[in-house]
């Protein structure tokens, strides 16, 4: 096959191939221990783990780009991970699958977390420039599908075969045998159609031997306001990174622990379909919205938004309603002022970046957000196993409001995302 671009055939099923083992590592996950009988403390501490290979990324992203082509790193990362999901399904049936299912994501978070890097910079050295702005919008929309088929189609499918064979072990066994195949496929797939033509990695390469990584990880941290910038980072997520590992179990548990009793397959279709819907709209929108009128007019609002859908699942616990519809609602709300307002913290990241060094940078800066959700994660289960459902959700709400604070005094150019008028 030619190997000129044609960034149509490859730009989407690399970018799933980036999100999808995201998705099922890092939310997937926490509903499968959730129903093969792990308690919520361990869910809360042990899968809040597996967000630190995104957090110290930036490590080993310099080896990466100064060794071999970014090509043959995600292909190897991809199958890398393939054979880790197969390892799982097989594993989840024996005893002590726990630790051993903990410690095969650990290897394919890591297979992941260097994909990322790799299919990052594949998209910046072999699309023309012309053609990146386009094209930014189209991986994002392919990312967000991944999460639909992670949190969605895979949690439907995990739910139709636990009521076929009414039994949870057989059932995840079987899903994520799938998964290690489906990602063997795009891994293919990913094979066959991109670009074989790095046009710019020598260029690249001999750049980055005139740079010391030493130099562009202190210049990060000379930049304005920096302490502050990073107390923002990792305090702006305490309530949200609380919030989404104790959802699902929340959502599943029994009404006498405060659950709401939902199925498998209910939550798969709440949050991998309606959900993702709405929080891709919300990602529309404030993305809209900013590009009319810059950050500064929208930041403080599309935080709100963000978090305030939090009181809905505090009404959840406290009264528990019959019909499904108001869970519907709930998530619909929260899952759109999530993709509205995380737009505007996104944003403010590419502004903490700018300037030379822009891709480390906002590595850097990326990997603190992360940090910013694995340690309060990993506390999760324990605040709500103490406090209940209905107090923890309190809680989470009241985490919020040191974000809030400290965004009030964050300083950048009042027009900033705000897309020019020339023509």
């Amino acid at each position: 096959m030619k190997t000129d671009n044609k960034p149509w055939f490859w730009i989407p099923l690399l970018n799933f191939a980036s999100g999808l083992p995201y998705a099922v590592i890092i939310s997937v996950s926490v509903i499968m221990y959730k129903n093969l009988g792990i308690s919520n403390e361990d869910i809360g501490v042990y899968t809040s783990l597996l967000y630190l290979p995104w957090v110290i990324k930036p490590l080993w992203s310099p080896f990466i780009e100064l060794n071999g082509t970014k090509r043959k790193w995600f292909l190897s990362m991809q199958l890398l991970i393939s054979i880790a999901f197969l390892i799982v399904g097989f594993t989840i049936p024996m005893s002590g699958f726990f630790i051993m299912t903990l410690a095969i994501f650990w290897v394919a978070a890591f297979a992941s977390a260097s994909n990322d890097i790799a299919s990052d910079g594949f998209y910046l050295l072999v699309l023309p420039k012309e053609q990146q702005s386009f094209f930014l919008g189209i991986r994002s929309t392919f990312y967000r599908l991944s999460l639909l088929a992670g949190n969605g189609l895979i949690v439907l499918f995990a739910g139709y075969l636990e009521h076929k064979y009414g039994d949870n072990t057989k059932a995840w066994s079987y899903t994520m045998i799938a998964v290690g195949f489906l990602m063997t496929f795009i891994t293919l797939y990913n094979f066959i159609f991109t670009p074989r033509n790095e046009v710019n990695a020598v260029e690249n390469k001999e750049a980055h031997h005139h740079q010391n990584f030493a130099t562009i990880f202190v210049s990060f941290f000379k930049k304005k306001q920096i302490a502050l910038v990073l107390a923002f980072i990792l305090l702006f997520r305490l309530g949200e990174s609380q919030l989404l590992k104790m959802l699902s179990p929340f959502l599943l548990d029994t009404k006498d622990l405060g659950g709401m009793a939902l199925d498998t397959e209910a939550v798969g279709i709440i949050y991998g379909t309606f959900g993702v819907g709405a929080l891709t709209l919300g990602g529309i929108l404030g993305g809209i919205a900013i590009s009319k009128q810059g950050l500064t007019k929208w930041m403080f609002p599309m935080f709100i938004a963000m978090h305030l859908p939090i009181i809905g699942f505090i009404l959840l616990a406290f009264f528990h309603p019959a019909s499904i519809y108001y869970i519907y609602a709930v998530v619909i709300l929260e899952q759109f002022g999530y993709g509205f307002g995380f737009t505007a913290f996104m944003m403010f990241l590419i502004h903490v970046a700018e300037g030379e060094s822009k891709t480390a940078h906002y590595a850097l800066a990326s990997g603190f957000m992360a940090l910013g959700m694995m340690l309060p994660g990993m506390l999760s289960g324990y605040i709500q196993q103490y406090l209940g459902y209905q107090h923890f959700f309190i809680w989470v709400l009241l985490a919020t409001i040191p974000g809030l604070i400290l965004s009030r005094f964050l300083i950048f150019p009042k027009d900033f995302g705000k897309k020019s008028e020339e023509v």
